[in-house]
């Protein structure tokens, strides 16, 4: 082994000086000081079965060598995980740079304006895209930012409802499950009654004070809801949609359906997966909940020189002022990583944003069109980028999962009949022929390869009654950075 200094170089003190301070503090050993600090009901029997100590190269090596047994797979799982491309100028100018990843947060507005107005610009992108008037400067992920919509609604609950000890919560049970988890574990806390069923066995009764929903839903099916969340509305209950950012370039947008809350993540506006986070969550919702929503508000002033200045606009319903009242944890936010996503926003404008929503969704369409040859079904009538295949009668996806890892891909599987795959932007005609070919392989019939389409980009899988008509991102900011010298620019302000 080689010399292990850990303890040397790090921890001190040297053995006269622990002498020292043993005598100082009226015991002989350190092992009798332990005794008298901690009582012995708690003290573990024996030591720990850990192994010898290694030095800083010795853990590094390890290390290595355990990350060279990972294999990269290609995942096709989904569930609000997607492989993105973050442009390289996002990638070196921002996540690779100690200007923008060391700050923690931007609390003095006077040293961070260029931080405080890319969290602007995200705000911005994300009341844009989901039609809703208010956003703040991001949550921790989808799953935190679903809980804390059930919880502002909770304080926001009507004098009435209140009374009445009305305390229920209803939840999709096609919304994602680890937003779920969190929110069963949040509420709990909170005495609140979590109810998870299908959304077409809602009862909609006085009983209830909020609802999430999720479009589109964890299988990928785009359902319309809006007359749903419009009877919702009228009987007082408050109402929040889980939505993929993306799919928001194409699909009408919550905001217009009447939502109280749109929700979701931004991982796919250019955030690598690493290995399930950190991904920031986005939150946006109206006027009315301005004083109660989570998480911190960047806004525009004014400062002393007469001049257009940002600032933290609403920074009190944060725990280090507002202490047990606080509705947001400083701690909450992923400020790095909104930055990102919205500079990947400035970056493809609105129209790139479109052209790449486009073409996940005309791969989606050939992929259901390329299985369907082999007999299996794709069960979603509307969808954006995830589709539900069911496989033909007497087939076994447990044959489709061991064909897919032979291929070095994921694929979400269901059940022994049904299995999911999402597509994202960095999907190929190339990778629909795989996946055609593993589907084959499963089935022990032939794969014809995929022939370009050159109208691909005309296809939409999108009911047209839920197709988006209202334009989004178009201040001025959103046409300026199109190259790599102009976005490189922004970033060093």
């Amino acid at each position: 082994m080689i010399r292990n200094n850990f303890i040397k170089r790090h921890n001190g003190p040297t053995a006269s000086d622990a002498e020292k301070m043993l005598k100082v503090i009226g015991v002989k050993s350190q092992e009798q000081l332990v005794d008298e600090i901690i009582a012995p009901e708690i003290r573990l029997p024996k030591d720990l079965n850990i192994g010898e100590g290694m030095s800083e190269y010795e853990v590094i090596s390890h290390l290595k060598a355990l990350g060279a047994k990972n294999k990269q797979f290609r995942s096709y799982i989904g569930l609000g995980y997607y492989n993105t491309i973050t442009p390289g100028v996002i990638m070196r100018n921002i996540l690779e740079n100690p200007g923008w990843y060391t700050s923690y947060t931007p609390y003095q507005a006077e040293i961070s304006q260029g931080r405080l107005e890319a969290l602007v610009n995200y705000q911005t992108v994300i009341s844009d895209l989901t039609a809703l008037p208010l956003a703040n400067a991001s949550l921790l992920d989808e799953g935190t930012a679903a809980a804390e919509a059930m919880l502002m609604f909770w304080h926001s609950r009507s004098r009435a409802q209140v009374k009445a000890g009305v305390k229920k919560f209803f939840v999709a049970n096609d919304v994602f499950p680890q937003s779920i988890e969190v929110i069963k574990t949040r509420a709990h806390f909170q005495g609140i009654e979590v109810v998870i069923d299908d959304i077409n066995k809602f009862d909609c009764s006085e009983e209830y004070f909020g609802v999430l929903i999720q479009c589109p839903n964890q299988f990928g099916e785009i359902i319309d809801n809006r007359a749903k969340v419009a009877a919702w509305k009228e009987k007082g209950m408050q109402v929040a949609v889980a939505a993929d950012l993306l799919s928001l370039t194409l699909i009408t947008p919550p905001g217009e359906w009447g939502a109280d809350v749109v929700l979701g993540s931004n991982q796919r506006f250019g955030l690598p997966m690493g290995f399930g986070g950190p991904h920031a969550g986005y939150f946006a919702t109206t006027e009315a909940y301005k004083r109660e929503m989570p998480g911190r508000i960047i806004g525009i002033s004014v400062d002393a020189l007469g001049n257009p200045a940002f600032r933290l606009a609403l920074q009190t319903r944060e725990q280090h002022i507002k202490r047990e009242k606080a509705t947001s944890n400083i701690c909450t936010a992923q400020a790095l990583l909104a930055i990102m996503s919205g500079f990947y926003a400035l970056y493809h404008g609105p129209e790139g944003l479109i052209e790449i929503a486009h073409h996940i969704n005309c791969l989606a369409g050939k992929l259901t069109s390329e299985l369907a040859k082999l007999g299996v079904k794709q069960l979603n009538k509307y969808f954006f980028d995830t589709l539900l295949f069911e496989l033909p009668e007497g087939a076994c996806t447990c044959k489709v999962k061991e064909a897919a890892e032979k291929h070095g891909m994921n694929f979400r599987i269901i059940d022994k009949q049904h299995f999911g795959i999402s597509l994202d932007e960095t999907t190929a005609r190339e990778d629909i022929n795989e996946i055609g070919q593993v589907v084959a392989e499963a089935l022990g019939k032939q794969h014809e390869e995929l022939v370009c389409d050159p109208n691909c980009q005309k296809f939409s899988g999108i009911q047209p009654e839920m197709q988006r008509t209202s334009k989004f991102m178009q201040a001025p900011m959103f046409f300026k950075y199109r190259s790599e010298t102009e976005t490189s620019a922004s970033t060093a302000a």
